[in-house]
């Protein structure tokens, strides 16, 4: 018999030999110890199970009581800790419990247990949030992500949270570097399931302002955040008439709480250069018991057993403070004109920014006034409100306003602008007078010349024809085919008219009758008798029109984007509640 080669396998055993057995099986040493082992591992695996399932059954028990019940819901009382505003958030927040009461403005569930939010306060301040159940159920619980996910986009929450920073920085919210880690919220005011236009669509531009019915605005939760300034995005732009119809979404978006910013900062910039300047204000009326001016484009109403009308223009009151013995007087105030006019740089309700003067030598003096207030407003948003004019540049771009670089105002005569637009401007142009006025087209090409020539955006026309000019305007005394009358101009776009006025009663008849108004009509028979009751100095001023002044500033596409609520032929909503009930 040969032996078995290397590869072969031994031939296997008749019976297994275990540790401490011999050829006749395990020792009872060994079985012992074997069944110890055993009972030892069969207790620890109960221990386990029990364990287990008395966690299970807390986490049920929690899941069933949802021991965060008083961290969210309907508001049960307000919040104990400090209450902040996003824009002083600093370092030293970090880590501290505080309390914001912000809109939501964006829910992005993450699983069961875990959601992201953005807050917004005011603005486009906003900032991420973040709700994460943990196992012991408080402060926030499963139950309490889920009824967040389920709140509606722009609902009013009081939110209370630990400031913490963040991973990343967020691109989505203003508030980048940091974020809050809620505890509680709490529900002060829902908003319905589906808005009529959301902020997203709301911050767009808007290209058409037509009469025309807006068409629909969809869109999904994932559009409901304000894209980066630049950021390309899928939300379709709104009508004026969408933006109007849903006026509450409309101001709330961040550009236009921007330009009213701006258009606040303007009122007090035009207060506080007249104020150090020795003017007082003082409050015209808006009912009149005649037209103004002698014009047709007023608004008639009735008044008691009489007829009254909108003031166009507080021109007539400016005039009765000086006669009344003040030396400069200005005014802020509501405007209307009944003019059916459809463009993007009329309304029938604006607000003027006046002012009138004592001449003491010659009227260019008003020019200096007229030109210091302006150039301090536009130095004074330039300077206060950089955030706003950058937030409105991210949804209106446009270029730097610019000015003389020297600060001096550039003035032409209405002449020398005719001509330069005949000689430079654009062809059609080639053929205007001295003699007639200029219309929107002419002005905004005028405006594209002297840009490229003189490298402004401001500047003044002076000597306006005579037939351009009201009754009041009094005539060069060296030419009586012009007057003593300026428009200036913001990027091509007249924003104001102003001038010297007659303030000799004879003087003013004649030129009244000269321009076909009877001095003897309703209203401006009593007007003429001012100026024969006292002596009135020379004088003269102008109108600003704020809505065109912030509009043109910053290059925005109409002016009816400046205003709160734009009065239009076609457009007399919203009205007030109090308008609705007649009281």
């Amino acid at each position: 018999m040969s032996e078995p080669s290397a590869t072969q396998a031994p031939p296997p055993a008749d019976k297994p030999v275990a540790d401490g057995a011999g050829e006749e099986g395990p020792s009872k040493k060994a079985l012992k110890k074997a069944e110890a082992k055993a009972k030892k591992e069969a207790e620890k695996a109960k221990r386990a199970a029990e364990r287990a399932a008395a966690q299970a059954s807390q986490a049920a028990a929690a899941q069933t009581e949802d021991l965060a019940k008083d961290n969210y819901g309907p508001e049960k009382q307000y919040p104990e800790e400090r209450e902040i505003t996003l824009k002083e958030l600093n370092e030293d927040d970090v880590g501290k419990t505080v309390v914001l009461r912000a809109w939501l403005q964006n829910v992005r569930p993450q699983s069961a247990k875990l959601l992201f939010m953005e807050l917004r306060e005011e603005g486009n301040w906003s900032i991420q949030a973040i709700a994460a159940a943990n196992v012991e159920g408080a402060p926030v619980s499963r139950q309490m992500v889920k009824w967040i996910g389920g709140v509606n986009p722009e609902s009013f929450l009081v939110v209370v949270g630990t400031i913490a920073k963040p991973i990343e920085p967020v691109t989505s919210c203003k508030v980048s570097n940091y974020e809050l880690h809620l505890t509680k919220v709490y529900l002060r005011a829902a908003a319905p399931p589906v808005l009529g236009m959301t902020l997203a669509a709301s911050n767009r531009a808007i290209a058409n302002f037509s009469d025309e019915a807006p068409a629909a605005v969809e869109e999904g939760v994932d559009k409901l955040s304000l894209a980066p300034s630049g950021e390309a995005t899928a939300i379709p732009a709104a009508t004026m008439l969408t933006h109007l119809d849903n006026i509450a979404m409309h101001r709330r978006a961040p550009v236009a709480q921007a330009i009213a910013d701006i258009r606040m900062e303007v009122k007090e910039l035009f207060r506080s250069y007249l104020k150090a300047k020795g003017f007082k204000e003082f409050e015209p009326p808006c009912l009149i018991g005649a037209a103004s001016e002698g014009g047709a484009n007023v608004f008639r109403m009735p008044y008691f057993e009489k007829e009254a009308f909108l003031a166009q223009s507080p021109q007539f009151y400016k005039q009765y403070e000086i006669a009344g013995g003040r030396k400069r007087v200005f005014s802020i105030g509501p405007v209307f004109r009944a003019e059916n006019s459809n463009t993007p740089r009329h309304m029938t309700e604006f607000t003027g920014l006046d002012l009138e003067m004592e001449i003491r030598k010659d009227y260019h003096e008003v020019f200096d006034v007229l030109e210091g207030v302006l150039l301090h407003i536009f130095s004074g948003i330039k300077e206060r409100c950089a955030e706003q004019i950058e937030t409105v540049r991210s949804v209106y771009p446009s270029e730097d306003f610019l000015l003389p670089e020297d600060g001096k105002v550039l003035r032409l005569t209405f002449a020398e602008g005719q001509k330069l637009l005949r000689e430079e401007g654009p062809a059609e142009f080639k053929d205007v007078r001295d003699d007639e006025d200029m219309s929107t087209a002419a002005e905004k090409a005028l405006g594209r010349v002297v840009r490229e020539k003189y490298h402004t955006d401001f500047y003044v026309l002076d000597k306006f024809p005579e037939s351009a000019r009201p009754f009041y305007a009094k005539e060069d005394p060296t030419n009586p085919e012009v007057t003593n009358a300026m428009d200036y101009f913001l990027r091509g776009q007249e924003c104001l008219s102003g001038g010297q006025r007659i303030n000799e009663p004879e003087e003013l008849k004649a030129r009244m009758i000269k321009k076909g108004v009877d001095p003897n009509s309703g209203g401006l028979k009593e007007y003429v008798e001012v100026f024969q009751s006292v002596g009135v100095p020379p004088h003269g001023g102008g109108g600003i029109g704020l809505d065109r002044v912030v509009a043109f500033y910053l290059n925005l596409p109409s002016v009816h984007l400046a205003s709160f609520y734009p009065r239009t032929p076609k457009r007399l909503l919203p009205v007030s509640f109090f308008a609705v009930l007649g009281t």
